[in-house]
């Protein structure tokens, strides 16, 4: 077992409280150092009001203002929103395959099967989102907050994440199947039953999860780092991994 756990901790845990974070990394430049994620510095100009009444297709947004849109069941594939606010909107369906998110602010979303598979999210705050089945598979995130509110079985399989932080939400079942995960981030929230299978961890610092949960590839935590009260929790999953028999 002590192969395996000296994996899982190479990201670089800190004996003795968390890692210090200095310009964009936690920790010092010694061996245990962790790298920080950059979170995106958002100042959105003034904005109009979108006053269109549909997502078209290959749309282009600009600087527009979405206050509670009911957008379900549009179809704003290949999109471009750009220095775009979204609050309080309905994504039921909605679909953004291959959209281009930038620089943007979403505020309390909320509806089930949002199609945003391929799509790109950069400089984007993602905020207190009640969401279902959110199909992100093939995306590529980067710089990119979550905070707050609770999101089920989101589909990220085979995506690219960088620079991401998910902070005080609750994740139920999320999948990072085959996924790239590089300086991300989980402050102060939940995450259950998540699925690791084929995912590549690198700098992914999972200390600060209030409560994890691994479904499927604790063999793939290796690039991660976590708390020693994570490993003493996650010590079942990691003897059935390795086939050991507890008894007693």
């Amino acid at each position: 077992m002590s192969v395996l756990v000296r994996g899982i901790v190479s990201g670089g845990v800190q004996h003795g409280g968390m890692a210090r974070r200095a310009t964009g990394a936690s920790g010092g430049p010694g061996r245990g150092a962790v790298k920080g994620a950059r979170r995106p510095e958002l100042r959105l100009p003034p904005l109009e009001p979108f006053r269109d009444g549909e997502l078209e297709p290959d749309g282009d947004y600009d600087s527009l203002e979405f206050r509670e849109e009911d957008l379900t069941g549009h179809d704003g594939g290949g999109a471009r929103f750009m220095d775009c606010a979204l609050k309080g909107c309905v994504l039921d369906e909605t679909r953004l395959h291959h959209a281009r998110i930038l620089d943007s602010v979403l505020t309390g979303p909320r509806g089930v099967g949002t199609d945003l598979a391929e799509a790109t999210l950069r400089d984007v705050e993602l905020v207190d989102a009640r969401l279902g089945g959110v199909q992100l598979h093939g995306s590529v995130l980067e710089r990119v907050v979550i905070r707050g509110g609770k999101i089920d079985y989101l589909n990220l399989r085979k995506a690219r994440l960088r620079d991401v932080v998910f902070e005080s939400c609750v994740l139920v079942e999320p999948d990072f199947g085959g996924a790239r995960l590089e300086r991300v981030e989980f402050v102060d929230c939940a995450v259950k039953g998540v699925d690791l299978t084929g995912a590549t961890l690198a700098d992914v610092d999972l200390r600060g999860a209030a409560e994890l949960e691994i479904a499927r590839g604790v063999d793939r935590l290796a690039g991660a780092v976590i708390s020693s009260g994570q490993l003493l929790d996650l010590a079942p999953v990691l003897a059935a991994q390795l086939g050991v028999r507890v008894e007693g």
